[in-house]
């Protein structure tokens, strides 16, 4: 779960974390770099079910919790809520490339999952409107869900 090495263009999880002003532990740097190495968001469960690291002991879930939260606070992770009610966590920079494309949610299981699609254009606003942010999902069943579904 930990990245050895990082280019210049991407800095190591604990440079991050410093550069937010929080103090870096093992376990920050243990759930910044899983976030970032995911290709979906995150529950609080799956990231709990992530193999520890070797010589890493797990780390317990109200531990995880808080780490979470400071991520969250200092701007490093981004939290949603699912369709299911489920907190979702990502990696903050996440939100950049994942403003490019579409994402599909599923009502059964929860997951989120990107789709290679560009969103539509926002539509024209009146007058005096200004748009800050669009978000576009598509909601249903995924191919795992639809499979049980039949």
């Amino acid at each position: 779960m930990v990245r050895a090495s990082a280019t210049a263009e991407e800095p190591l999880s604990s440079e991050l974390i410093r550069a937010a002003g929080v103090k870096v532990t093992r376990g920050r740097v243990r759930v910044l770099d899983a976030l970032r190495a995911a290709r979906q968001p995150l529950s609080h469960a799956e990231m709990e079910a992530l193999p520890a690291g070797a010589g890493d002991a797990a780390i317990d879930r109200v531990t995880l919790y808080r780490v979470l939260d400071s991520l969250v606070a200092c701007g490093l992770a981004l939290k949603a809520v699912d369709t299911r009610g489920v907190f979702r966590f990502s990696a903050a920079g996440a939100q950049r490339q994942h403003a490019k494309h579409v994402h599909f949610r599923c009502t059964g299981c929860g997951g989120v999952f990107c789709l290679k699609a560009e969103p539509p254009p926002p539509p024209r606003l009146p007058r005096g409107f200004r748009l800050q942010q669009v978000e576009f999902d598509l909601r249903g069943l995924c191919a795992g869900c639809g499979a049980l579904a039949s």
